[in-house]
């Protein structure tokens, strides 16, 4: 014989146990109830057998007759009492507890079954005994002379079996009750089954507990951050990678994403308010692709993916892009030059030969020397000189203003790399409409302050726009096929700020927009009187 088995859909183990549980409940509260009422039945029947007996105990000719045991006179009285006042019995006894009347004439002249000893001494007493006539609820009083003396006692009593027929009376309306109940619970229980098979798709618990535990697996372990909103806009869930993509706070569950993310573009794309695929965004110095998708419940599920080193690489590719154009049209003027040097001297014109020689090199070293000269710090000045050639590609100039000057004393030199060469490709592309492009750049300190402006004779920046370039996502410009735009100001924004400086636009000299920055404590300190270059210690 098979034994049977616990049901392994949810919707019939709840049925199941909630059904059990409520017929469990409903019978206990049946008998809990059921026990005070015949405890109180009892109470109430013996207090009317008391009362009996204390009225019939008030009775003079009763106490004359039991004085003198005049059964006679006491029988006919104490069964017309009983009978009026449907008791099983009323016993009347003399003083040493013989009876003088009882509901069988034959045991009259017998001593009672019950003690009557604390009547007899004028106590009061109430009990469920049992005696000749079965069990009752009894009331016994002394039976006095006017004068107080004890003659005898008082015994009512009132059968039990009338007392269980109350209670039996009322199981009936207390069943009917509890069916009611067990009904109502029932009907709920089947319903709340019904919406729960519904709603887990008929699965069995054990595949709940393996699909949670392949959830968490599968969440954690993907390299790819995940968020669950609620439709409210709370965090329900946010696997590791997301945690750290977004800087979570710990006990982000249950936040909303407004209270854990600074506004912008990243808490628009998370809460729905910027709709669009693959959304840029910026989360301190990383790029971040968002895509969401709604679910059934009013929420959203939010991907998201890390750009920030291939954002780099593409930067990287594109700068070399534009250096290797410079290199190819530098290569292509050399050829030219180098033409033009073996002209000179097949035609004999040495001394023209070497003027040419000398002015085409001493100018490009000129270039080198003085960007070298004014901007010390190897790194920044590599890049303009790199930034040069690709402007000169372009048929822009880039120019160092006079008085710039920036020692070689960075404290992260890759930092101000970031800004200026973001801030001067945004020049180069401004000004590319000019009929002649130009960059300025203007390089300067304040103490251990860096002060760079970056301006260019483009269109310029409106005052109503000057706070929603910085914003992730906006540009002016198609976006190429390999990469979004809108990120670049951002992201400087986002790296400045974070080095405690601020950067601003406005109206610049040459007639489109000069952009600010200020870095503070952005140099290491040089020692008072040095020249040049500071020593390696001021460098580390």
């Amino acid at each position: 014989m098979r034994r049977p088995h616990w049901p392994r859909r949810v919707f019939a183990q709840l049925l199941l146990s909630q059904t059990v549980v409520t017929v469990g409940v409903t019978a206990l509260t049946a008998g809990l109830f059921l026990a005070p009422v015949s405890a109180e039945l009892d109470r109430a029947a013996m207090q009317r057998a008391l009362a009996i007996a204390q009225v019939t105990a008030t009775d003079s000719d009763l106490a004359l007759a039991a004085a003198a045991r005049d059964s006679a006179r006491i029988q006919p009285a104490a069964e017309q009492i009983r009978h009026l006042t449907g008791a099983s019995f009323v016993v009347i006894t003399d003083d040493n507890g013989v009876r003088l009347s009882h509901t069988d004439p034959d045991r009259i002249g017998q001593r009672v079954s019950t003690d009557p000893g604390p009547a007899l001494r004028g106590q009061t007493v109430t009990a469920i005994q049992h005696g000749t006539l079965g069990l009752s609820a009894r009331g016994k009083v002394p039976l006095r002379l006017a004068d107080g003396r004890i003659v005898g006692e008082v015994s009512v009593g009132i059968d039990d079996g009338s007392i269980r027929s109350r209670l039996a009376s009322m199981i009936t309306g207390i069943l009917l009750c509890a069916a009611a109940g067990l009904a109502a619970g029932t009907l709920v229980t089947l319903l709340l089954a019904h919406r729960l098979k519904r709603r887990t798709h008929n699965i069995a618990v054990a595949d709940i507990s393996a699909l949670l535990v392949e959830r968490e697996a599968m969440l954690h372990s993907i390299r790819e951050g995940m968020v669950a909103l609620d439709r409210r806009g709370r965090i329900r869930l946010a696997n590791d990678e997301a945690t750290r993509l977004l800087a979570l706070p710990e006990g982000a569950a249950g936040m909303l994403v407004d209270d854990v993310l600074p506004p912008g573009r990243l808490a628009d794309a998370l809460t729905g308010r910027s709709p669009g695929e693959d959304l840029p965004a910026v989360r301190d110095d990383r790029v971040l692709v968002v895509n969401r998708m709604a679910t059934a419940d009013g929420g959203a599920v939010v991907t998201l993916r890390d750009r920030t080193e291939l954002e780099e690489l593409v930067r990287e590719l594109d700068t070399t892009r534009g250096l290797t154009d410079a290199l190819r049209a530098q290569d292509h003027e050399h050829a030219n030059r180098m033409h033009t040097l073996l002209g000179l001297l097949e035609l004999g014109m040495h001394q023209q030969a070497v003027e040419f020689i000398t002015e085409t090199s001493g100018s490009a070293r000129a270039a080198a020397e003085r960007i070298a000269e004014q901007v010390q710090d190897p790194h920044l000045a590599a890049l303009l000189a790199g930034k040069s050639a690709v402007a000169a590609e372009r048929g822009a100039t880039l120019t160092i203003t006079a008085g710039s000057h920036l020692p070689d004393a960075a404290v992260d030199s890759r930092l101000l790399v970031t800004v200026m060469g973001n801030l001067i490709d945004n020049a180069l592309d401004a000004a590319s409409g000019a009929g002649r492009p130009a960059v300025a750049v203007t390089l300067d300190t304040d103490g251990s302050t860096v002060v760079a402006h970056v301006a260019d004779n483009g269109p310029g920046v409106a005052p109503a726009l000057r706070e929603t370039v910085f914003t992730e996502g906006w540009t002016t410009k198609k976006a190429p096929g390999h990469r979004p735009r809108g990120l670049g100001l951002a992201l400087v924004r986002r790296l400045v700020e974070r080095a405690g400086g601020r950067i601003t636009v406005g109206d610049g000299p040459l007639g489109g927009a000069a952009f600010t920055v200020e870095l503070p404590e952005a140099l290491h300190p040089v020692p008072v009187g040095a020249a040049g270059n500071p020593p390696l210690e001021a460098t580390r």
